[in-house]
């Protein structure tokens, strides 16, 4: 998986060099700082999609949690995904052991870290339904109905690829198997088979429940629809509005794209051919999606780095007081 991450690392970024050098760097810079300083509010913006999420999160917790906590792993565990090469699954692992670190039960937490991520390609698969709907809603403004076609051909196989992920419990199991391994390091010793059964119920007492299970897929995708805003928004300033329509087209199936190519770490290249593709079908320039795209890895490097910071503060720190107690003993 390292060397599939590291070979997937470098060809995205060959791709994203290609298409900037393409585009003309100096025009894509012309293009971001016609919106300047307005790119900065990207940041405080970003805050509603992630609480939005964490409410969803907040559901699958079976028990009492503080939201400031959930809000602060989800920065955590979503800046590990976007800026580390962990293949964007990375994140997951310390999320369950930074909420067992707060006093979550670990068979609790790992459990609903796995079916928040098996939930999250249920509203993904949803919101690329939406895009796609945006996207024929659009058929009348777009240029090339061939276009809109070939969009359309290209979703539709994404959104069945996601459910046939949803259904295999091949894929289950690999994420509990995952889970686990990040249990025996928060709880060292603890037994294998108790871990599992630990997982195991935790996981059915959620299944059991869909009304938890829908609340869970209404937040979450609620959280994706507001992550259009950041489109759109950037558009605007960019020089080059559109409606919130081709927006939440652009950003939903561009998603598809990045969460079908999870292995591609930050989906460098994915993202930018993703945009690029579909920014065409509404009449906007390859270099705008890319200034786009640009602008949207510019908020995850700015929103990421605090929350590394504080990961990594917060490790140094349980570090230091286990010497610490380790000295006292």
């Amino acid at each position: 998986m390292k060397i599939a991450a590291r070979i997937a690392f470098l060809l995205g970024l060959s791709v994203l060099v290609t298409l900037v050098a393409r585009s003309g760097g100096q025009t894509i810079l012309n293009e971001l700082s016609g919106a300047g300083w307005l790119l900065l509010l990207l940041v405080p913006l970003h805050t509603l999609p992630l609480l939005l999420d964490v409410f969803g999160w907040r559901v699958l917790v079976l028990g009492p949690s503080r939201l400031r906590v959930l809000l602060a792993i989800a920065a955590i565990r979503e800046a590990i995904n976007r800026l580390l090469p962990v293949a964007n699954i990375g994140g997951e692992f310390i999320g369950v052991r930074l909420l067992t670190r707060h006093g979550t039960p670990s068979g609790i937490a790992a459990a609903s870290v796995i079916v928040e991520t098996m939930l999250t390609l249920v509203s993904q698969s949803l919101f690329a339904a939406i895009g796609l709907v945006c996207l024929a809603s659009l058929a009348a403004t777009l240029r090339s109905s061939t276009g809109l076609l070939l969009g359309l051909a290209l979703g539709l196989p994404a959104i069945g690829a996601i459910i046939a992920l949803i259904g295999s419990g091949v894929i289950i199991d690999q994420v509990e198997r995952l889970a686990s391994r990040v249990y025996t390091i928060v709880v060292p010793g603890a037994p294998r088979i108790e871990l599992r059964a630990l997982l195991d119920a935790s996981i059915r007492q959620l299944v059991r429940s869909p009304g938890r299970l829908a609340r869970a897929v209404a937040w979450q995708l609620s959280g994706l629809l507001a992550g259009c805003l950041e489109t759109w928004l950037v558009l605007r300033w960019l020089g080059h509005p559109v409606g919130f329509a081709a927006a939440a087209a652009l950003e939903s199936l561009a998603q598809t794209a990045r969460s079908l190519l999870f292995i591609v770490p930050a989906g460098l290249g994915v993202q930018e051919l993703g945009l690029i593709g579909l920014s065409h079908l509404i009449g906007v320039g390859a270099d705008v999606a890319l200034a786009l795209s640009l602008a949207k890895r510019l908020r995850e490097v700015l929103f990421g780095l605090p929350a590394l910071a504080l990961w990594q503060w917060g490790e140094e720190s349980k570090t230091t007081l286990s010497v610490q107690g380790g000295a006292e003993r």
